[in-house]
């Protein structure tokens, strides 16, 4: 719903002002979006997938080229650049599903599980990278299981439980008493004996 991919049943979403229900286009413009339920046309490359969206983005040529050689370098696309996506690695996939995400370079994006399928060194670079984009000072919203991403990167913490927000708090709010994992057993511990109650 916040990347105006799907309606919500009611209500609306609103992303830097922009309606997510009434303005989808405007909304997709402002926002980077990277999901593994998106999956890439496998008969393309990611040189010409990468161009593709940079021109749906309205993105010139000349800033387009010089960001896909900073982004190919960084992720070590270069030398996969002609090679189609249906012969990538699936870790490969990944990265280059994270640079097209972000062609138009973003304020605000949204990863879902953005080191998913990754090996731990791919990883590595995919954190850092999100750490660099936080220096930026983009808005960065990550869906994750894996605390130790989230105690690296994030600020703010929303621990969601079959459905709901069971918490939204500072990270270093949530991690006085103990890490973050602890933290959300704790939570969903309490939160399971209050609906065994009911």
């Amino acid at each position: 719903m916040m990347s105006a991919l799907v309606k919500p049943d009611k209500g609306d979403v609103l992303v830097d002002g922009s309606s997510a229900v009434k303005n989808p286009a405007e909304v997709r413009g402002k926002i980077g979006f990277l999901t593994s339920e998106l999956k890439l046309e496998e008969f393309f490359t990611p040189n010409y997938l990468f161009h593709f969206f940079s021109e749906l983005h309205g993105v010139d040529p000349a800033t387009a080229t010089a960001r896909k050689q900073d982004l190919f370098d960084k992720f070590g696309i270069t030398q996969f650049a002609e090679v189609k996506v249906g012969n990538l690695s699936t870790g490969m996939k990944q990265k280059v599903s994270l640079v097209i995400s972000i062609v138009h370079n973003p304020d605000i994006i949204i990863f879902d599980e953005p080191t998913n399928g990754l090996d731990v060194l791919t990883a590595k670079v995919v954190t850092d990278f999100l750490l660099e984009l936080k220096g930026q000072g983009k808005t960065i919203v990550v869906s994750t299981h894996i605390f130790s991403l989230i105690e690296k990167i994030c600020d703010r913490v929303g621990i969601i439980i079959d459905g709901e927000m069971a918490v939204c708090d500072t990270l270093e709010n949530l991690t006085v008493e103990k890490p973050l994992e602890e933290k959300f057993f704790d939570i969903f511990a309490e939160r399971a004996g209050e609906n065994y109650e009911k």
